[in-house]
Order: C-alpha cells, then sequence, then structure tokens
C-alpha cells in the first residue's frame, strides 16, 4: 500500500493567515520568498485566508550577489530581507515582514505554522533543530503561532536537498483504504547527520560573481526553489503528499524523491 502524509487540515481551512518564517534571503530565500507570494495570491483567489511571511537574514547586498541572486545594482549595501520584502509588499500588495538579524534561538521567539530555512550554515540548523524540537510537543489545538512543519533547501555548487518534515510529533491523519497515513515527517536532521552539504568553513562570503559560481551554479538555487514550492503547494492545495522531499544533481539532471 502507498505510503502518504495528509496535510494537517490548519493549512487547508485556517482562521488566519498561514504563519511562516523564512531563515535566508540569499541564493535559494529569495527565490523561496517570491514563489510563495504567487503561492498567496493563488490561495486568495480560492479562497483560503494565504499566507503571512517573516522573513530574516542580517546579510547585505553585496557585488556577488548580483545575478545569482534575486538583486541588483541599485540594491547594493540594503539588507536582504528588507529589499525582498519591500519588493514583495510593493509589487503584490501584501504585509510581509522583515528582520535584519538571525532567527532567534530563546524560546520567547516568533513563532509560525511553517518553517523554511535556506542557509549556508550547519549551526543555524543545529539550533533550529534544537528549538523546534522543544516545541513540537503541546495539546492539539492550532493556530497561527502552532510550529507545524519544517522545509529546509541545502545545496553545494550543483547538488542539493529538500525536506519537508514535521515540527509537531503527531499530525492526526484521516482514514484510508487507499494508502497507508503517516503522522511523523523526519526533518533533514534526521537524514544528513552533519546537518546540511555545505560546511561552514565553505560557505563565507564570496568577493565577485565568478568567485560566487565556483561554489554554487548559477540555476542550482532558483530550480531547489521551484522543486521546493513546488512540493508546499500540493501541501496547501491538494493536501496530500506521496514525497516529503528530494535530491537534486544538476551535472546529470536528475530529481530523486523522497517517499513518504
Amino acid at each position: 500500500m502507498t505510503r502518504a502524509h495528509f496535510s494537517d487540515s490548519y493549512l487547508l481551512n485556517p482562521q488566519h493567515p498561514v504563519t511562516i518564517n523564512v531563515i535566508g534571503a540569499g541564493g535559494t530565500g529569495s527565490q523561496v520568498v517570491t514563489s510563495l507570494a504567487r503561492m498567496d495570491q493563488a490561495l486568495r483567489t480560492l479562497g483560503h485566508c494565504g499566507l503571512s511571511v517573516r522573513v530574516y537574514d542580517p546579510d547585505l547586498v553585496s557585488e556577488s550577489n548580483i545575478g545569482r541572486q534575486l538583486f541588483g545594482e541599485a540594491d547594493l549595501g540594503l539588507n536582504k530581507a528588507q529589499c525582498i520584502i519591500t519588493r514583495i509588499n510593493r509589487f503584490f500588495g501584501s504585509d510581509w515582514q522583515a528582520e535584519t538579524t538571525h532567527y532567534p534561538q530563546e524560546e520567547d521567539n516568533t513563532s509560525a505554522n511553517l518553517f523554511i530555512t535556506c542557509t549556508d550554515s550547519v549551526s543555524s540548523r543545529v539550533n533550529l533543530a534544537r528549538l523546534l524540537k522543544s516545541t513540537g510537543r503541546g495539546n492539539s489545538y492550532t493556530d497561527y503561532a502552532t510550529p507545524l512543519y519544517w522545509c529546509d533547501f541545502g545545496n553545494a555548487q550543483k547538488t542539493g536537498q529538500i525536506i519537508l518534515g514535521t515540527i509537531r510529533e503527531n499530525i492526526e491523519q484521516p482514514k484510508s483504504k487507499k494508502f497507508q497515513t503517516i503522522q511523523r515527517l523526519p526533518c533533514v536532521t534526521d537524514y544528513v547527520k552533519s546537518y546540511g552539504t555545505i560546511k561552514d568553513e565553505d560557505s563565507g562570503p564570496s568577493c565577485s560573481l565568478a568567485e560566487a559560481l565556483n561554489k554554487q551554479d548559477l540555476f542550482v538555487n532558483s530550480t531547489l526553489a521551484h522543486l521546493g514550492c513546488s512540493l508546499l503547494w500540493k501541501l496547501f492545495r491538494e493536501g496530500l503528499i506521496l514525497y516529503h522531499g528530494l535530491y537534486l544533481n544538476l551535472d546529470t539532471l536528475r530529481v530523486n524523491p523522497i517517499s513518504v
């Protein structure tokens, strides 16, 4: 019998816009946030409450970001999170928020229904995993501050992975004669013991676009972003997923899905 995961019911029929914390607004994060804006518009058109997004990134736009990331010369010196969110809000008329800091590690941080990590830092994933582990327990009541899912985007130069996991230990599943339903989806920290494919010492700032392209290919970030947001779209629109992640290799043009 095929294994499947049904979305938490709150994502399908929320009382408030579904809250999302995006951590990292660089190569992948800027592409993800743009895709989330499109998703928000589509969901609202379909009668859904839509999305409320908060982006965290302390970095400033540099010359090496222009071309590979969604920034231009006019953005030089500006904070990445503020830059991308200002652009989204002006274009789509939304009221999303930008934070010019790392995501807080204290327990009184701003929580969300969905966490999306798009960072090169191993330590940030480790810290977030510890934080989310402590918040994944509690009563069954769900609102805009209840953590439900964590979607991680990680990549090297021409390879990468996307893994969608559950924060809440057990997400209630409906009875199904067609599928073997799975309540818990493992997070990236359950799959990748090194907590990401990029080492901290290899993820520092680049002085030029040419140097940056030696670390990450021009289209690896955007390809991952579109594939990952397609997975999230299924979670919201169809309410059912058979795969909760994938491995990407641009050299071979292969995408290997990770079954639920």
